[in-house]
């Protein structure tokens, strides 16, 4: 029984550390990764309240080190997806009908627990599986996770303290319920921080889940999952299964209990996904609600008044940090002519002083892509271009998979602004830029908005404040995410909350309130304190 009105505060957002030399948390970090990589892992399913194990087994080898193995995890099949389905609606009624606070403090504990036990371990398993720079690792799998457990907290808090007027002789209340049955959260390899917070932002509104992450992600995807039950989660609430994306599809989409897809990852799949969901809507109890975020193919428009090392700084670290494998990268970039030869030519420095290799030699500023299937796409884009006349490698365009899938951070220029590496997403170290006539601003803006089928994430760089509003106005469906004088990357719960419409999805902009609202049903209660005994209305009377 609730004795009391719980308050949580806008929390601060984690602070990020800088792992600089001398520090105690590089050295932590650097025997966090020793320590990781003494060990293989046995990594079992988590479904109910029981660790799953099967007798076909996957290796996980770091992208950076093939020669390398971290571990292996069981491989699931269609009886597990049944199996975790069937523990989350077995707990579905206490956990929705648990208290908020005991619900929310779980997971205000897992981000202590994320925080401070478990941080360096965490950063240096999303290092080592992912092949992430010790930067992007921790503004990713520690300060951008525990920013979204501990702010989604704060904002359904706020939500439940919205309440309808009430008018004199009765009172009028919402309820903010859990969807009717369960949700499925499949998540990407790219983000450590999107693998926890697609199912527990659902959790954490009453509802329970089936989660299923990329191969590619388990290592770090288990240890979070572990990080969740020593926070107190119940069995049931969130289970975690490995099994591929046709298997999970065609035993939840065809589910009376169906509830909900949270989802990040391709366009293509994402589109199946509604499809085969819209197909089958006669056998739901309610409407499913879908939420993605899908692709992008992210633009930065720099303007004649733009500052030079501003605009190479935006596309050295927007285009190659974490090997461009950002739904957020930037992939396309028009360069006025006046300032073009200085982008290019400093941007080539930058790029060639660009150091890569393993994950655990801190001068590294690239790693290796994910996997091979990545690997194979990005380098037949880079091959291609080199076979165009009309477009020109440079910087970078060699590459390697003999110790781990290496791509040089790669720089084209293209004469054709409708060429196939400016158009279409491709999720690797590879920026294209065209280099526009420096009077043509607006008429390059109206070329930026119609070049791609995605809106995900943007930028303008210039000193013109009028070309910052022109730019504003007329790229305003172009973005999700508008930066201006800055990267497309980068973006902070609670700041800039994340998500694109048209072709990169259904911006419901995780990292806000705006998220939370898909994850619950509203009901409205009114209660009449004197109730009427007859039916007739004073209209009724004659005088």
């Amino acid at each position: 029984m609730q004795i009391g009105t719980f308050s949580y505060p806008l929390p601060a957002n984690d602070p990020v550390l800088s792992y600089a030399p001398g520090t105690p948390e590089k050295a932590a970090l650097k025997k966090a990764l020793a320590d990781l990589k003494k060990k293989e892992l046995d990594i079992p399913m988590y479904i109910g309240g029981k660790m799953v194990r099967t007798d076909k087994k996957m290796a996980i080898h770091p992208p950076h080190e093939l020669s390398h193995t971290l571990g292996h995890f069981s491989v699931g099949e269609e009886k597990h997806v049944q199996a975790a389905i069937a523990a989350a609606l077995q707990a579905k009624e206490k956990w929705e009908n648990m208290s908020w606070e005991n619900r929310a403090h779980i997971f205000l504990k897992a981000a202590d627990l994320l925080a401070t036990k478990y941080r360096y371990q965490m950063v240096a398993s999303t290092m080592l599986c992912q092949s992430k720079n010790a930067y992007q690792a921790e503004i990713d799998s520690t300060c951008e996770l525990i920013d979204f457990l501990r702010f989604n907290v704060h904002f359904l808090s706020e939500i439940y303290k919205q309440q309808p007027v009430s008018a004199p002789g009765m009172h009028n209340r919402m309820e903010w319920r859990s969807l009717e049955g369960f949700v499925l959260a499949v998540t990407p390899f790219n983000f450590t921080a999107i693998g926890g917070n697609l199912p527990t932002s659902a959790a954490m509104c009453g509802n329970v889940v089936v989660w299923k992450p990329a191969n590619t992600q388990i290592y770090s995807a288990q240890l979070f999952m572990r990080i969740l039950k020593e926070a107190g989660l119940p069995d049931g609430v969130i289970n975690l299964i490995y099994v591929d994306g046709p298997t999970i599809g065609k035993v939840c989409f065809s589910h009376r209990d169906f509830a909900g897809v949270h989802f990040t990852g391709s366009t293509g799949v994402f589109n199946n996904m509604w499809k085969v969901i819209g197909e089958n809507m006669g056998m739901y109890k309610s409407y499913p609600r879908i939420v993605g975020e899908t692709g992008g193919k992210d633009f930065v428009v720099a303007h004649k008044s733009a500052d030079i090392d501003t605009v190479v700084t935006a596309l050295a670290r927007g285009a190659f940090e974490y090997q461009g494998q950002k739904c957020s990268a930037a992939s396309r970039a028009y360069i006025p002519s006046n300032i073009a030869n200085a982008v290019l030519s400093k941007l080539v420095t930058a790029v060639e002083s660009m150091k890569m290799g393993t994950v655990e030699d801190f001068t590294n500023f690239i790693n290796a892509v994910i996997d091979e299937k990545s690997y194979t796409s990005i380098t037949k884009y880079i091959v291609n271009a080199k076979k165009n006349k009309k477009v020109k490698i440079i910087a970078g365009g060699n590459f390697s998979k003999t110790k781990g899938y290496f791509i040089e951070p790669t720089v084209i220029v293209s004469k054709d602004p409708k060429s196939v590496t400016m158009c279409e997403e491709i999720f690797g170290p590879v920026l294209t830029i065209y280099v526009y006539p420096a009077e043509q601003f607006e008429k390059t803006l109206a070329l930026v908005d119609s070049t791609s089928a995605y809106a995900l994430t943007g930028a303008i760089i210039a000193q013109d404040r009028a070309a910052v509003e022109l730019a504003t106005n007329k790229l305003r469906n172009a973005a999700g995410n508008f930066y201006i004088n800055d990267k497309p990357t980068g973006a902070v719960v609670g700041q800039q909350p994340f998500g694109g419409a048209r072709a990169s999805g259904t911006n419901d902009k995780a990292g806000s309130a705006l998220n939370l609202y898909r994850w619950l049903s509203a009901r409205t209660i009114k209660e009449t304190y004197n109730p009427p005994t007859q039916y007739g209305y004073p209209f009724l009377l004659e005088a």
